[in-house]
């Protein structure tokens, strides 16, 4: 394996200790801010931000290099959707947490777990539709919106995060429109833009892989 394809592959892997590098700063902080009362540490909130920043730029640039290198493989292929379902399972499930435990209003953190079952049922269905493609020579590659969420998945990941942790800051703490208001709008416009693109991608992927689909079941009726 060429020093090329061994950098994207070591990129595309990245993705998982970075996440958790984000996780570990981010609990971290929020459980000193529950110990202390005050404003969180923004050191620990630097350091998680850059965690998610870099864990996010690793899914922007190991495809883009692979094909700029000419070193696309399969295993490349096979590791970067599973890399990005690492994140939704550790980015989504510590975010509903972190809304709970700072407070943050009931309806955002149901809609935030509401969006992450909708997240790991997707996944988790979508991955068995390939597993049953795979048997009758589909292509498994990834559909154009299912590229479209996961390219806006981090970012998005990365709004509500900052909109959980730097609120609690003494700077952020005021009454304005912005805080009041725009602030956690865009934040709930984000998590249904997120849930309605991971819901269409699901339906989507159904209807493609559904004549793999009825051919496994007619299969299994005649064994």
């Amino acid at each position: 394996m060429s020093k090329k394809a061994l950098f994207v592959n070591a990129l595309t892997f990245a993705r998982v200790p970075l996440i958790f590098l984000w996780a570990v700063f981010a609990v971290w902080g929020e459980l000193e801010l529950g110990v202390d009362g005050q404003s969180p540490s923004a050191t620990l909130a630097v350091l998680a931000s850059l965690g998610m920043f870099l864990s996010g730029l690793t899914d922007l640039w190991d495809g883009r290099l692979a094909r700029q290198w000419g070193v696309v493989s399969t295993l490349g292929k096979m590791a970067d959707p599973l890399m990005d379902k690492v994140f939704y399972i550790v980015a989504f499930p510590v975010l509903v947490w972190m809304s709970g435990h700072a407070g943050a209003r009931e309806f955002h953190t149901l809609a935030l777990l509401a969006l992450t079952v909708l997240y790991l049922l997707r996944d988790t269905w979508v991955t068995f539709l390939r597993s049953v493609g795979t048997m009758y020579g589909a292509d498994v590659g990834a559909m154009w919106l299912g590229k479209v969420r996961t390219a806006l998945s981090f970012p998005g990941a990365g709004w509500i995060y900052a909109y959980l942790c730097f609120r609690q800051f003494e700077l952020f703490r005021a009454a304005n429109v912005w805080t009041n208001t725009v602030w956690p709008v865009s934040v709930l416009a984000v998590e249904a833009l997120l849930g309605i693109l991971t819901l269409v991608s699901l339906v989507t992927y159904t209807r493609s892989y559904m004549p793999y689909l009825k051919r496994a079941l007619e299969r299994n009726e005649n064994l």
